[in-house]
């Protein structure tokens, strides 16, 4: 499994923590260093980007995790 991947494994395992009714939709590549990230409860959508460069650091990088984190908890929080 290459760091993206890894990466991608973590962020979901993070929003499940977070709550296990969210749906998730992470682009295989990003675009201009940014993933596109889809999360989605029920009728309700929101997209949040996240630097590739945190994707890669995420599985290993408590600051960095700290950081998603919170933009997970926001973005749920607003669904």
């Amino acid at each position: 499994m290459d760091e993206i991947e890894e990466g991608k494994q973590k962020f979901l395992e993070v929003v499940q923590e977070v709550d296990g009714a969210v749906q998730v939709v992470i682009p295989v590549t990003p675009s201009n260093s940014m993933f596109l990230i889809s999360l989605t409860k029920g009728s309700n959508r929101k997209f949040i980007t996240v630097p590739e460069d945190d994707i890669i650091d995420l599985p290993h990088e408590a600051s960095i995790r700290t950081k998603v984190t919170k933009t997970i908890k926001d973005a749920i929080a607003a669904l």
